[in-house]
């Protein structure tokens, strides 16, 4: 099948023939296999379906090898769990609810021209084998890239086609309805992300037609697959029982209170059932939070009530501070209702830039954007294991939120880091981050182009009924269909990412959720510019200073000097950092300004022109019959003819200096060859 001038092509039968289901998809030159392991029977005592997507790049298909002692792939890179959980986010919602066999979708990456990103690649190559595996999967998925490069939609763009584009969304959906949506952008307009999204999956519907001719082609059907139902008697009696309880937990619009209400109805229902249902405690409890769910939506779409009684459109109360921690460069405190961030900005220097060994190539990062989610922010008791996909997936779209809006490296030179720590949580815990770092950015003195801010939207969609509301709060995100997270300045969108648990969305829906959100960005961004209008105009003192300046290539070998002597002794005499760049570039960073003062002058003396007029120190090198040669500058010298070496007469070069001396002189010209000339006579006239 043709895309965009390359081929897609999707292979099954060849390899790893023992997996349920292995399909082998390629698009250009980059190579993937996708294959499917699914357990015979349903895990016990769960009430969720155990879906694990894990993506994995070899090295090999970039023809490099694993950087680091150890030469071989280890734990997950950053781009690795990102595109696992891009490929995980369209398919889950498709599998049927009551499945709880284990699935395991592995796709291993083969082969990479470094211009086409195997991701979109990788949700099509699942989808497929997971049909040929006869998984309970709804329907076939697929995945596209969409750009715009002077004005023209582009599917699929390359890797440098992507630098000229003005946002890059991935889209992925059925050939009914989009089911998932992951991009960044510089300010679009709604109205863009919408076509973008219309134009992706035109061609979303042309490759799942291509997938379900090869499942035609191999004669794949779905398996029959145990799905896990509880007890129609339970059901009904613990419906019975407990509909006060839920009827009453659904009145109470604070969280804790209403979490107290439904946990005593709970207590109290399986205390009522003990002996008739006994260990059937955990089918109780589902059986009560099926009700409360169902009572949440009728709600939503017949009574048009949400749990907090705001209407749809209306924002939770909003508060912030900025400047509340005393050493940080920045930070802020963001609140939204019960969410809450506290946000901070580090400010670093060149050697504070993370390195990134990508299969494309291995490049420094100025930017990083960390975001950490305790227990305490829910009331929760758990053990710390390290960061977890869903904080690396947060990070990355806060991240991705307020990269556009930084300020390029020759007007802001530093490495800055934020980290959004979240304290309390009660729903859009990661655009609270971006309405902080946004503060914290302020705050730290970076000149943003202009403040971000984020919200998501979420939905309640029963048959041809649906709601789509701001501001989603835990249980609606929970409860509901969507989870659409927008983030945006006051001219555009900057990031997008859209979750259903629904087999798809209209067009009609995705229009009405942009609007509402648009509008509520705005609604925030009032409500952060009112705390601090703009960034303050000087970065706090704790933060290093950082200069940049510009030499020419050909002196660089003067500042570096032979084995690096010359920029290691400067380096010692000011404290300051120095990193030069192969175009002349030179980063000089210090604790104080006059670290950098210091340094920066040693890097003009030898890096400077000799100028007319000006008086130099330099050192005889060379002695001729007519005059003597002296260094005035690193690689630059200059003569002082026999008739300007001293007042008077001059019989002999020699009689006046030799070489090896260090003399005073002033350049007298420079004639059109660029040579030097210069006196020493000058000198001695001024001194009188």
């Amino acid at each position: 099948m043709g895309l965009n001038g390359k081929t897609l092509k999707f292979e099954t039968g060849e390899l790893a023939k023992q997996a349920q289901g292995a399909v082998v998809a390629s698009y250009a030159e980059t190579v993937v296999l996708a294959t499917i392991g699914i357990a015979n029977e349903p895990r016990e005592a769960i009430d969720f379906f155990p879906l694990t997507v894990e993506y994995r790049e070899r090295t090999y298909a970039a023809g490099k090898i694993p950087g680091g002692f150890f030469k071989r792939e280890g734990r997950p890179r950053e781009k690795e769990v990102l595109t696992s959980r891009l490929i995980d986010r369209p398919l889950r919602p498709l599998f049927d609810e009551r499945f709880r066999n284990e699935v395991q979708v592995m796709v291993t990456v083969l082969s990479v021209d470094t211009q086409n990103d195997p991701d979109v690649l990788s949700i099509c190559a699942s989808s497929l084998a997971l049909g040929l595996a006869g998984a309970p999967f709804a329907k076939m998925v697929a995945g596209v890239r969409v750009g715009k490069i002077e004005g023209q939609l582009v599917l699929n763009p390359t890797t440098d086609e992507l630098k000229a584009s003005t946002f890059d969304i991935v889209v992925a959906g059925t050939k009914d309805a989009v089911t998932m949506i992951e991009g960044g952008a510089y300010e679009v307009s709604e109205e863009e992300v919408l076509e973008a999204i219309k134009f992706g999956h035109k061609y979303i519907k042309e490759i799942v037609a291509l997938q379900e001719e090869l499942l035609k082609m191999c004669g794949a059907n779905p398996k029959d697959h145990v799905l896990t139902e509880t007890a129609p008697s339970l059901i009904q009696e613990v419906e019975t029982f407990a509909r006060p309880y839920v009827l009453e937990a659904v009145q109470v619009t604070e969280k804790k209170a209403r979490a107290i209400a439904l946990d005593k109805g709970i207590n109290e229902t399986i205390a009522r059932f003990a002996e008739k249902y006994p260990e059937q405690e955990k089918s109780i409890k589902q059986v009560i939070d099926k009700m409360l769910e169902k009572e949440i939506r009728r709600l939503i779409l017949e009574d048009h009530i949400r749990l907090d009684r705001r209407t749809f459109d209306q924002i939770r109360d909003i508060s912030a501070q900025v400047g509340v921690l005393p050493r940080t460069h920045g930070s802020a405190i963001f609140t939204r209702g019960q969410t809450q961030a506290l946000v901070t900005t580090t400010l670093g220097t060149m050697d504070d830039r993370q390195i990134m060994d990508e299969l494309e190539g291995e490049y420094k990062k100025k930017f990083m954007l960390h975001y950490n989610f305790p227990p305490f922010a829910t009331g929760e008791v758990k053990p710390l294991r390290g960061t977890g996909r869903r904080e690396i997936g947060h990070g990355a779209l806060a991240e991705k939120s307020l990269s556009p809006i930084l300020p390029s490296e020759e007007k802001f030179p530093y490495t800055v880091r934020i980290v959004a720590d979240i304290l309390e949580s009660n729903g859009s815990s990661s655009m609270a981050s971006v309405c902080g770092g946004t503060l914290s950015l302020m705050d730290a003195g970076v000149p943003i182009s202009d403040p971000v801010a984020g919200i998501s939207i979420g939905l309640v969609l029963e048959k041809d009924k649906y709601a789509t509301f701001a501001d989603i709060s835990g249980h609606e995100d929970h409860y509901g269909d969507m989870d659409f997270k927008v983030a945006g300045t006051r001219k555009g969108i900057t990031a997008i990412q859209l979750d259903v648990k629904v087999e798809g969305l209209s067009f009609e829906i995705l229009a009405e959720a942009l609007e509402k959100a648009r509008k509520g960005r705005l609604h925030i961004l009032a409500e952060m510019t009112a705390v601090l209008p703009a960034s303050r105009k000087n970065i706090s003192s704790f933060a290093p200073k950082i200069c940049i300046i510009q030499i020419p290539t050909d002196k660089i070998k003067y500042v570096i000097g032979p084995g690096g002597k010359v920029i290691k002794k400067i380096i010692e005499d000011t404290k300051a950092e120095i990193n030069i760049e192969d175009d002349g570039k030179v980063f000089v960073s210090g604790p104080n300004q006059a670290a950098v003062d210091a340094a920066l002058e040693m890097i003009g003396y030898l890096t400077a022109d000799a100028e007319i007029g000006r008086n130099y120190t330099g050192k005889v090198t060379r002695l001729m019959n007519f005059g003597a040669f002296v260094e005035i500058l690193p690689g630059k010298e200059g003569l002082v003819h026999i008739s300007q070496l001293a007042e008077g007469r001059t019989e002999k070069v020699e009689d006046v200096v030799k070489e090896g001396d260090e003399i005073e002189v002033k350049v007298v010209e420079i004639d059109s060859m660029g040579r030097i000339n210069l006196s020493r006579k000058a000198v001695l006239r001024e001194k009188k």
